[in-house]
């Protein structure tokens, strides 16, 4: 099966045929830069890097653009409040937007452009609506006209005579129909402004996204993506403006992401029930909040709970430490052997699973990227694969090179969605440093107390050896002898 994926306009699943073989272009609506990122911020740009791993997996050529929105009321606002200009604000967030994505491993796009970056494409934009009927100036500002538009509302499925009924705009008798939207905004006294033919101004939102990636990804391309509250007005606007300005059809499949609840409400900054990325982050590593997601289809919501979380930890701490074991064993000396022949160890039942693992996985992601059933199959296999590692503890030569190879498989695979990025001992001493911290020890004190455990041992002091032992668990430490050596963790806290 190829890759299908469910198009929200049309409402429906299709065939992903990009328009140039062997090529994606693919925009997605990234941060008004005005405050620091939230999980419902995570989520978006996690889901649309792993369909960009994805999609780089199968061998496509990826054009990715992720904009930045650096001019906007809210930013000019937070400017007025703090006393700086506008640029300090969306500078500033633009940096913490880039260092928490960092944290939580994504890739980055070919593309990051900014809308200050492109007034002359804006306004250029908003002459040939104007030129062609699409749109109209009153008094500095200009405005889309909806009547204009014959499929306005095809993405959303709203149809114009209901947003009336029922809209809740402000009215504005300069306007030919209250739902028309703003692609030019006449600028206040003291605010940005930039130089028109309609005089001082800003361009609106939806008209910097068109323009942006009109003039990185051309007048049609693939792939737009962003979290569900942005399909209508946004989306919806961003079609109306850009197939009005070029007469062409603007993007093939529209991808958008289901939203994070908390306690069954819409995360959102305007509810104030909100975690921002760095809080989650003092308490869990950043590879915790992207298996969370990837547990869950991308377009379903999710409920974020402090049970929910922890439960995710559990599952990546469930693989890491069988990463742990494929690491260890190599680093042992233990060579890798043929595909075959490690599935061939397994027992009866086992070797099909691992045989076909790699196109169960594929085949799970090209059913719209269904994550949540890709880390089944992996996980199915771990437990697989465990059951040789009673045979690798004992020395059996050919079950551990067997571990070795099958555990490879399923590593690669994880690596996919952008899990097991890390060290093995960075992933489970993470926070280590605050903890000890609480408990009065330091690290040299814990890995002190190891190596003296260690040397108890090598000497066949158990006496001594088990003392040493029962210091470290009261502490809440966790050891695993290995013949590479003794791994240790600190036991999580809930479990």
């Amino acid at each position: 099966m190829g890759l299908v994926v469910f198009n929200t306009l049309g409402n429906r699943k299709e065939e992903f045929v990009p328009q140039n073989e062997g090529e994606v272009k693919m925009y997605v609506c990234g941060i008004t830069a005005y405050d620091l990122c939230h999980l419902g911020h995570a989520r978006a740009n996690i889901v649309f890097d792993f369909i960009y791993r994805y999609l780089l997996f199968l061998g496509y050529h990826v054009s990715y653009v992720r904009n930045f929105t650096d001019i906007d009321d809210k930013i000019i606002d937070r400017a007025l409040e703090e006393g700086v200009d506008f640029t300090v604000i969306s500078e500033r967030y633009i940096e913490a937007f880039k260092d928490d994505m960092e944290r939580l491993g994504l890739l980055l796009p070919s593309n990051e452009p900014r809308a200050t970056e492109h007034i002359p494409e804006i306004i250029a934009l908003v002459e040939k609506l104007i030129g062609d009927g699409y749109a109209y100036e009153v008094d500095g500002d200009v405005y889309c006209s909806v009547d204009r538009i014959v499929d306005y509302g095809k993405l959303s499925g709203k149809k114009i005579e209901e947003l009336l009924a029922g809209a809740r705009v402000d009215v504005d008798e300069r306007k030919g129909n209250p739902l028309d939207f703003a692609l030019w905004k006449r600028s206040k006294e003291g605010e940005p402004a930039w130089e028109s033919p309609w005089g001082p101004g800003r361009p609106g939102w939806h008209i910097e996204c068109s323009a942006m990636s009109m003039k990185h990804l051309g007048d049609s391309f693939d792939v737009h993506g962003g979290g569900k509250d942005l399909i209508f007005p946004h989306h919806e606007n961003e079609i109306a403006q850009s197939e009005g300005a070029t007469g062409k059809s603007f993007v093939r499949y529209w991808l958008h992401n289901g939203f994070v609840n908390i306690n069954r409400e819409k995360m959102s900054k305007s509810l104030g029930n909100f975690f921002t990325i760095r809080e989650v982050l003092t308490h869990f590593h950043p590879e915790v909040i992207r298996f969370y997601f990837a547990s869950n289809h991308y377009r379903s919501p999710i409920d974020f709970t402090d049970r929910s979380i922890r439960e995710a930890k559990a599952g990546l701490d469930r693989l890491y430490n069988f990463y742990d074991r494929n690491v260890r064993i190599r680093e042992a000396g233990i060579p890798a052997m043929g595909k075959g022949d490690a599935i061939s160890c397994l027992d009866g039942p086992d070797q099909g699973h691992l045989a076909d693992l790699k196109k169960k996985f594929i085949d799970a992601m090209n059913d719209d990227f269904n994550t949540a059933a890709a880390l089944g199959f992996v996980f199915d296999a771990v437990r697989r694969v465990n059951r040789l590692y009673p045979s690798v503890i004992s020395r059996e030569q050919e079950k551990a090179s067997a571990f070795v190879t099958l555990g490879g498989m399923i590593i690669d695979l994880s690596k996919v969605l952008g899990l097991l990025a890390d060290t093995c001992d960075a992933y489970f001493r993470y926070g280590i440093e605050d903890k000890l911290k609480k408990l009065g020890i330091s690290i040299d004190t814990v890995l002190d107390k190891i190596r003296q455990r260690e040397e108890a041992r090598a000497a066949h002091d158990f006496e001594r050896a088990d003392r040493m032992w029962g210091e470290l668990a009261k502490w809440g430490m966790i050891l695993e002898d290995t013949r590479s050596g003794t791994f240790w963790k600190f036991k999580d806290e809930e479990s």
